[in-house]
């Protein structure tokens, strides 16, 4: 299990893409490193208790940061917050 947090929601200029989510992982400082998490699980748990699942899509930049892919939009509430990544 590996440890992210929530950046932000993947978005351009004029839409927000409420699916996909920008993930920071520990330990993840370049490309390639975030490429061999492609195809992994993720689950965000809500305050409440809910359960979210999502899959690891691609990179995003040159960082280490990466895009996962919701079954359910995340609330608002899930960015700062971390996820597991399986």
């Amino acid at each position: 299990m590996v440890t992210g947090k929530v950046v932000q929601f993947r978005r351009g200029r004029h839409v927000i893409t409420e699916k996909h989510m920008l993930i920071e992982v520990e330990g993840v400082n370049s490309r390639e490193e975030a490429t061999k998490l492609v195809g992994k699980s993720v689950e965000w748990k809500s305050p409440a208790g809910k359960v979210i699942k999502g899959k690891v899509s691609g990179a995003h930049g040159n960082n280490g940061v990466i895009r996962a892919i919701f079954e359910k939009g995340l609330p608002g509430q899930s960015v700062a917050t971390d996820v597991q990544i399986a």
